[in-house]
Order: C-alpha cells, then structure tokens, then sequence
C-alpha cells in the first residue's frame, strides 16, 4: 500500500455519520471526525441502528482524532469510539472545546446511561482528552525520522468552532511531503455570526463535502427578506411559525437574524415599545397555569389601523423551546471574541444578538407541554425554534403533532432534510396535502409548509468550487464525500470541466 491513504468509514453514501481515516504510515493513521448516521443511512425508519453505530474498524493505528465541528453526524459516535478502546487525544478548535463536552454529555445520555455519576466521569474523561488547538497555528502531533505530522486547524464559517484541517505530512528518509486538507463542513459566505471560510494556500489531496453540490443558495439579503416575509404571511394566519432546528449553529443563526428583522421594525415604528422583560415573564406565566389570554392589541398578526408595518414584530413572542439549544446560545454569547465584525458592531451599538427581550426559553418538559397546550388552543401568534432540525425527534415533535392538521400554522424548513427524516417527508408531502409519520402514527398535514432552501450553514456549489480553485496551487486529487449521489456526481463535473478549462489534470474519486 502507497502512504497517504484515506480510508471512508461514512458520509461515503450519503450526509451524515462523517469518519475519515488518513493512513499516515503502517504504524500511524489519524481520524477526522467520528459521527452519527442519521435519517434513511441509519435505516428505512430513519431510526439508529446498532450496526451504525459499532465502531467496526480497527483502531491500533489511531493516534489522534480531530473533530472538525461538534454537529452530532461528525461526533456523535465518539462515546463508541471510546467504548471501543481509543486511548488518543481529541484534537478541536478552542470554541469546539467548549461546546463538545455538552454535545457529548447528551449523547452519552440517549445512548448510555442518565446516571448522574457515570455522566460526570464521563465528561471529566471527555475534557482530558480535548486539546484545543488555536486557528492557524500548526500543532506537531507525530515527530520521528521517518514520519513529521503537523496538523493546522482553520475557520470553515459552518457554526462557531468549524474548523478545516490541513494537515503535514514529511517523511524525512524520502523527502516526499503531502498536505491533505479535510473541508469538513464549509459554511455559506455571510453567513450570520461568523467570518467567511478563506481556502487555504495549497493541498495535493482535499477531501471535500458537497452536501449542495448540485445548487446554489440566494445571497443572505435575499434570504433573510424570504425570511421576512413569509414569516409575515404565516403570522397573518394568527398561528404559531414552527422553525425546526439543530441546537447548535442554526438556532443561534435563526436568533441573530429574527433580532435584526425586529430592531429594523423598531426603527421603522418607533412610537412601539418592544414587549417588556417584565411582560414576558408575565406571559410565560400565564401559559404555565394555562389560562388562555386574550390576545393583546397588535399581537394577533394583523395590522392595527394606525400601523402600518404588519404584525407587531417588537411584541412578538420569540420562542426557543429546547434545554440544549439554550445552553450552546448562552456558550455562543461567551465566545465572542470569534463572532464576525458585523455581530461585534451589533454589541457595540447595545444590542443583543442572542439575547433580546422578546425571547422567550422553554427549560423544563412541563413548561414544554404548557407552551404547546398554550399555542395548539389559542389563536395567538408566535415563533417557536425548537429542535431537532430533521423532525425524527426532540420538542419539535410534539409541536407538530398537535400542530400539523391546523391550516393556522405554518412550518418552515431552513436546513437541509435528509432522506427518511419526517421533515423531508413534512416537506415533499405537506404542500400536496398529505401526510407524515411522527412516532409511527400518521399525521395529516394541513398546516402551511414553506422552505428557505438559501438558508443554510453550508456552503453551495460555487462556494465548493472556489474552496479548490482558489487556492494559489491547485491539488491533484478530490476525494468528494458527504452529499447524495446526484449532488456529488455534478460537483465533481463542475470541477472536472474547471480544471479543463485551465488545461490541468485532477484525479476525482467519490468514494463508495
């Protein structure tokens, strides 16, 4: 066998469950993230099945493990991993090194025990391990006469704390150097919160995601002005707006964006008052002993006759229903420091990106249920971020199912559905008025569906593009994983027709 090599233990056939492992020699080998399959790559039910989620390659040669992002399809099997055996360092970002040991906390909890004890020694095991690497620095994992590795973590703009990984390798005795470069999960120019990903220099091997492969999102003005409005529209049905997301990056995305929406309509309506931290306490009380208020003057969606901007966005409940999510917004508002300038300038101003006085957090399962109750039997209109983002499980399931058969609501989709998950079928089936399996129980589907397919943390086609060729030297060789088979099949023409274009050579693979 020829030295480097790569070998693909997921995201090969599909989005998620990312694991790559670089054969670095016969005796040393790294691996790039560890995740959870997820939706129809797990199985038909979209249900986790115990032979994705055993650690089924040998794990002598592994000496590190670099996670790239703390998404739960790229770390989600590291409690497996550990199980396995894996006695190396846990390589990651300095934001990744705070937000991993909550994701890990929770996937420790729903695959293993809700001990309190055996959690604390787990976590303390997991922060042991953790090494946070500062971004552009080279760090020397391995250092001997036949093989130097030196590993550099840089910003990929997915969620705070994305990395890309280029990564060194020089064997002295015969002079050959390689850099390989794992994208992980490059997130969308301008995106909200966090600078844009930046290529790096050069690479002969870049491993590359291509979740959108095949399409090109709208630029941010135009998604946020989608955003906007059908927000607008789905409140003049006096009904709550369902946003399904992940607890880290989305939300907090979603948070940054709705606080933009409504100091732009403070300044276009300034004789309103935004609600009152006093009054939303007073709400959130009224929904725990749930009574059922009247709805307030200008709460209901519609314009009063002396207003003209639609429904009252300064008043307008923004609520985010999930434990989880709420403890990664409260480490996002922490980490500062690596916000972008446009957020910072925010802070500057007084503002609160992620922290404004009509959000509402739901904690407790009781006050969840409330909330629920609450929005099912008033016509009272709200927003309601709640996770998961693919609908198979988490408060948002509740939400819809008593939610969905009501034309009042409405549903919107800003993230990527993958095959078998019940948002991809909310999604293709809702606007034909059909139906969806929630908990293997049907459910029509009469409420509203909308997607902003612009509205997403990853990169598009042209963003992937330019990752590779505007690197000052080009790399010889594509591994393309992590996207449908469509979606990579028309990335790796893209690129294919761009090196043609230049009169270069490139070796794509997609592995399989």
């Amino acid at each position: 066998m020829g030295y480097p090599d790569i070998l693909h233990h997921g995201a090969k056939d599909g989005v998620t469950g990312s694991c790559h492992q670089l054969l670095m020699d016969a005796e040393h080998s790294l691996l790039i993230d560890c995740g959870l399959f997820q939706g129809a790559e797990t199985s038909p039910e979209g249900k986790s099945g115990a032979d994705r989620l055993a650690i089924e390659f040998p794990l002598d040669t592994i000496k590190a493990l670099v996670a790239t992002h703390v998404h739960i399809d790229h770390v989600g099997r590291i409690p497996y991993l550990l199980a396995a055996g894996f006695k190396g360092p846990i390589l990651c970002s300095e934001p990744s090194a705070k937000l991993l040991p909550i994701v890990l906390e929770d996937a420790f909890k729903l695959g293993f025990s809700r001990d309190q004890k055996q959690v604390e020694r787990y976590i303390k095991l997991i922060e042991q391990r953790i090494i946070a690497l500062p971004y552009k620095t080279w760090f020397t994992l391995h250092d001997t006469q036949s093989l130097v590795c030196r590993i550099r973590l840089q910003r990929a703009g997915h969620i705070l704390g994305s990395a890309y990984v280029e990564i060194d390798l020089h064997y002295p005795q015969s002079g050959e150097k390689k850099r390989i470069v794992f994208s992980g999960d490059l997130g969308a120019p301008h995106a909200p919160l966090l600078p844009a990903p930046k290529p790096p220099y050069r690479a002969e091997i870049v491993v590359i995601e291509s979740t959108y492969g095949d399409r090109l999102h709208e630029d941010r003005r135009s998604r946020r002005q989608r955003l906007e409005s059908v927000i607008e529209q789905a409140l003049a049905d006096n009904g709550t707006v369902l946003i399904p997301a992940f607890s880290i990056g989305r939300t907090q995305e979603l948070l940054y964006e709705l606080e933009g929406i409504i100091h732009r309509k403070k300044l276009g309506a300034a004789r309103k008052p935004p609600l009152p931290s006093g009054e939303t306490t007073a709400w959130m009380q009224e929904v725990g002993r749930s009574r059922m208020p009247e709805p307030r003057a200008g709460v209901r969606g519609e314009a009063s006759s002396h207003d003209t901007t639609g429904p009252d966005w300064p008043r307008l409940p923004i609520i985010l229903d999930s434990p989880l999510a709420s403890r990664f917004t409260q480490v996002y508002r922490d980490l500062k420091p690596f916000w972008d300038n446009e957020a910072l300038q925010r802070v500057k101003q007084g503002r609160n990106p992620l922290e404004f006085a009509q959000l509402l957090t739901v904690d407790s399962h009781q006050a969840h249920l409330a909330m629920v109750r609450h929005l099912t039997e008033t016509a009272r209109p709200a927003i309601v971020i709640a996770g998961n983002g693919m609908c198979s499980s988490g408060r948002i399931v509740n939400y819809l199912k008593s939610m969905l058969h009501d034309p009042r609501h409405n549903v919107l989709f800003v993230g990527y559905q993958a095959q078998g998950t019940p948002g991809r079928a909310i999604q293709a089936y809702g606007p034909r008025g059909g139906d969806a399996d929630l908990d293997g129980q049907r459910y029509d589907i009469r409420a509203q569906i909308h997607t902003i397919g612009g509205y997403s943390a990853h990169a598009d086609q042209k963003d992937l593009v330019n990752f590779v060729t505007r690197m000052r030297e080009w790399p010889s060789e594509v591994r393309i994983v992590h996207g449908e088979t469509g979606a990579k099949s028309i990335l790796a023409k893209r690129l294919q027709g761009t090196y043609a274009n230049k009169g270069l050579p490139l070796k794509v693979t997609i592995p399989s």
